[in-house]
């Protein structure tokens, strides 16, 4: 008997998926593109296994705009265990160290105050990032220690729940710019409170302006839901109406002339009337597509 091979379908749009814990960001993008039988299909940041929450997951044309929400900024509930480092800084690595708390909530509080604004970060060597051709985690799981420099991240807001005294467990509510590792934070912070920290939760509130109530479980897929539209990676970008004419040069990789003008180059979104078709770069009045969606 002949296997026939399901056609896949043209999808568009973003679907804000709440990741279970346990599932790879790629396992659960996988099974989500099989339920929607789509052509195409991306993440816009992984989550750890044990991590849940807001993963987007961008079809067909959305895909284009992706890399706006990766840059995002992003928000994060978490509970760390104080008294235990891991060697993975959370949950799901060995303990490598145990050491006594006593501290109290006015501590924890002064702490956080060094986690604020701009800091430099060190990624943990448990990451994705790339070290010729191979990441880190990779390299970290063969006891190989990668030299990482520090990059600058910013924490907008990290905001003290509440703390567990008996259990050692504290809640924070973090705000943070695109690379941040949460797991990093907890594991120096930790370390500054000098008794050892790793996450024992993690779960993605919100990414860029995305609300939290437009997030669906895998379990709530099985009645294909509403798609957030193709344009959403870039809501919070200037919005540019064109004439049909200006779309249609646009559309053909032309720079165009428009009647408002910005000193500094802008990431605009770009209308032709009422329908989106991609966006571009604004400096003065000269707007220049960037990322355009096909309009067939």
């Amino acid at each position: 008997m002949m296997n026939i091979k399901k056609t896949r379908r043209d999808v568009h749009g973003v679907l804000l998926l709440d990741k279970p814990q346990g599932m790879t960001s790629n396992d659960a993008l996988q099974k989500v593109k099989r339920l929607f039988n789509a052509k195409k299909a991306g993440h816009t940041g992984a989550l750890d296994p044990l991590a849940t929450g807001m993963l987007p997951i961008c079809f067909g044309e959305a895909t284009k705009f992706s890399q706006y929400l990766l840059d995002s900024d992003k928000r994060y509930r978490v509970i760390a265990k104080l008294g235990e480092r891991t060697d993975t800084s959370d949950a799901d690595g060995q303990i490598i160290s145990t050491r006594s708390v006593n501290i109290t909530q006015s501590q924890i509080e002064e702490a956080l105050t060094h986690f604020r604004g701009d800091i430099l970060q060190v990624p943990t060597m448990f990451s994705a990032l790339k070290y010729q051709g191979k990441p880190l985690y990779e390299y970290a799981r063969q006891g190989i220690v990668i030299e990482r420099e520090a990059r600058p991240i910013t924490i907008y807001d990290n905001q003290f729940i509440q703390y567990d005294s008996t259990k050692h467990e504290l809640t924070l509510e973090i705000h943070c710019s695109k690379g941040t590792y949460i797991r990093t934070i907890i594991d120096d912070l930790g370390e500054l409170l000098g008794c050892g920290a790793h996450v024992i939760y993690l779960r993605r509130l919100q990414v860029s302006n995305y609300p939290i109530d437009n997030m669906i479980t895998l379990d709530e897929l099985q009645n294909e839901p509403m798609l957030m539209p193709v344009d959403s990676p870039l809501q919070d970008r200037p919005k540019v109406v064109l004439s049909e004419s200006q779309g249609k040069d646009i559309l053909l990789g032309r720079t165009v002339i428009v009647e408002n003008s910005v000193s500094v180059e802008t990431l605009v979104r770009i209308y032709q009337g009422q329908q989106f078709i991609g966006a571009g770069t604004q400096i003065l009045n000269k707007l220049s597509p960037k990322r355009l969606i096909s309009t067939s």
